[in-house]
C-alpha cells in the first residue's frame, strides 16, 4: 500500500466509486449499531473500515475495482 495513503486521514465525503458506496453504507451501519443498544466496539469498527477503504482505494487506483 502506498505510504501517501497510509499517512492521511480518510475524508469519507470525497471518496468515489466503490469506496464511496462502501463508506456510505458503513456510515449508516455504524449509526444503526451505535443506536441498537447492543454492545458495539466502535474503535474496532472504524479501524476495520479505514483499513478496508484504504485497500479499496489502492485497488481502484490500480484499475482492479
Amino acid at each position: 500500500m502506498s505510504e501517501e495513503l497510509e499517512g492521511k486521514p480518510l475524508n469519507l465525503d470525497k471518496l468515489e466509486g466503490s469506496a464511496g458506496e462502501l463508506a456510505a453504507y458503513c456510515e449508516a451501519e455504524f449509526e444503526r449499531r451505535r443506536n441498537s443498544g447492543e454492545p458495539f466496539d466502535e474503535a474496532s469498527y472504524l479501524e476495520a473500515l479505514e483499513m478496508t477503504l484504504r485497500r479499496l482505494q489502492v485497488l481502484e487506483g490500480d484499475g482492479f475495482a
